[in-house]
């Protein structure tokens, strides 16, 4: 086994042990960690972008098949200014658009417990971004 590819396994271990703390995980074919925070589909994936700098990226589903928007989709891009842990993105398809949320981060040596807190920040912040999103789909606007 290579350096590079030992200290991804080591992080995705400890990647899985962080999240088992709040969710059942499981283990794709690619050795992707997928798991849901509500009805959030997110995975885990871990890469060594240079020697000595090993990042998690976390894609969080926020939403899909939304109705075209500009209101729903300049919504989304304002959020994705507030500060919130990751980057947003909208993509419009035939049926729909779909809303994401992606956060890589430099997470070589850390212990399960921040990595876990860091990794429910963002999954929750995905759930709270979903509630948000759909509830404009269903309202009086969105009419």
């Amino acid at each position: 086994m290579t350096q590079e590819a030992a200290t991804t396994a080591e992080l995705m271990t400890a990647a899985k042990e962080a999240l088992e703390t709040y969710h059942d995980v499981q283990v794709d074919d690619d050795g992707a960690l997928t798991f849901r925070h509500a009805e959030v589909p997110c995975a885990v994936q871990a890469m060594q972008l240079a020697e000595g700098l090993t990042v998690l990226s976390l894609t969080c589903v926020v939403a899909w098949d939304l109705p075209h928007s500009d209101q729903l989709a300049q919504s989304a891009a304002e959020r994705a200014g507030q500060g919130l842990f990751g980057t947003l993105g909208v993509v419009r398809t035939e049926r729909g658009m779909d809303v994401t949320l992606r956060y890589a981060f430099p997470a070589q040596g850390m212990d399960p417990t921040p990595l876990g807190t860091l990794l429910m920040l963002v999954v929750s912040t995905a759930s709270q971004l979903r509630g948000e999103l759909l509830a404009e789909t269903e309202g009086p606007a969105a009419k």
